[in-house]
């Protein structure tokens, strides 16, 4: 199996009782809350702790982007990925990912992709997603429109990185007389391309027909389950043969000495399951946004958000995974065998927890966990 470190670049480091005046962190938390220079050494820290996860061999290190929201300092992914191209050696760069949707021109992003590929000698993996509501609503993105310009986005990508220029592209969302970039990705005929999802049927149908790599961003595992079994059955009838290569999973992870130790740093990671989700429906699922279908399934994942659940029941259900290399490894080798996936993201930092703590949790799952389920 192979793993990839992921921290979002939180920036939690304001009064809790301020962010409670307002009815969510995202979209409107004021961002005169927000210090540059504070800013800057945490950059500086969390670069430093990439640099350890690729001196201890873990295959990829994963970033992502948000918007508006003190959740994830990265407002572009790709240009915490070129500070990884230059700065790490062999790690994959993970960019799960490009918020397609919102981007008004994807031969730039093509662009820009591509020259971090070139950076890091060919070490990409390009991740698309749509994004929350909070980005379609900060970006005036009409939320029924938010699938097909993901879709339009991509194949135009696609094309860029794989057909030589120059050629034209008239589609209902964007129009170019001449595609042409100089820029050129080393890996052919483009970037390996994964895609998250929490709910949506149509984005785990959509992967499977591409035959791309789907993952499951903390969704129960029986929900997990059923999103895989409609990937399987949309890639098969589009002539893939799926295997464990096709799946991934994300959770959450601290390794300690002690199960007590280990609890007291995964309980950080209770921020990112209650207050960084909390909002009013119109920020986080405007109308259009998600189909009937999507709908369904993510009332059947929220029927006990993540955030109502105890610290003990986001254990119980492997949302945060956390103890002893003993423990750590057999809960992970539980899911390994039920989900069948070979990738998983191990979100390691998150909230307060600290350097030292972070570069804890690192060095002990590096050392006694990843050796071993290299060879699952």
């Amino acid at each position: 199996m192979k793993v990839y470190y992921f921290s979002e670049f939180p920036y939690h480091e304001y009064p809790d009782e301020e962010a409670e005046k307002y009815p969510s962190l995202r979209l409107t938390f004021p961002n005169d809350m927000f210090d540059p220079n504070t800013a800057s050494d945490l950059f500086k820290r969390y670069f430093d702790e990439c640099q350890y996860v690729d001196e201890l061999g873990y295959h990829g290190i994963m970033v992502n982007e948000h918007h508006n929201t003190p959740s994830c300092m990265n407002a572009s992914c790709n240009l915490t990925a070129s500070v990884l191209a230059r700065i790490t050696q062999q790690a994959k760069i993970l960019l799960l990912g490009n918020i397609l949707p919102i981007h008004e021109n994807p031969v730039r992003l093509a662009e820009e992709i591509a020259m971090i590929d070139v950076i890091s000698g060919g070490r990409v993996i390009s991740g698309m997603v749509r994004g929350t509501g909070v980005e379609t609503v900060s970006t005036n993105i009409n939320p029924t429109e938010n699938r097909e310009r993901f879709e339009e986005c991509h194949d135009l990508l696609i094309k860029t990185w794989s057909t030589p220029g120059p050629f034209r592209w008239e589609g209902k969302h964007y129009n170019y007389r001449v595609v042409n970039p100089w820029m050129v990705p080393v890996q052919k005929p483009h970037p390996p391309i994964w895609v998250p999802g929490t709910s949506s049927p149509e984005t785990a149908e959509w992967a499977g027909v591409h035959g791309y790599t789907y993952v499951a961003f903390l969704t129960a595992l029986d929900v997990t389950l059923e999103l895989f079994d409609m990937y399987r059955e949309a890639s098969v009838a589009s002539g893939h043969t799926p295997t464990k290569e096709n799946f991934g999973y994300l959770l959450c992870c601290y390794v300690a000495e002690t199960q007590e130790k280990a609890d007291e740093q995964a309980k950080h990671f209770l921020w990112r399951m209650g207050p960084t989700t909390r909002g009013p429906r119109e920020y986080m699922n405007p109308v259009g946004y998600r189909s009937t279908a999507a709908s369904a399934v993510a009332a059947r994942r929220n029927s006990v958000p993540l955030g109502n659940q105890s610290f003990e029941e986001l254990k119980e259900n492997y949302h945060i995974v956390c103890g002893t290399p003993d423990t750590v490894l057999e809960k992970l080798e539980y899911l390994h065998g039920r989900l069948g996936m070979e990738h998983l993201i191990m979100y390691g930092q998150e909230s307060k927890m600290d350097h030292e703590a972070t570069m804890a949790n690192i060095g002990l799952f590096g050392k006694e966990v990843l050796p071993v389920i290299r060879d699952w």
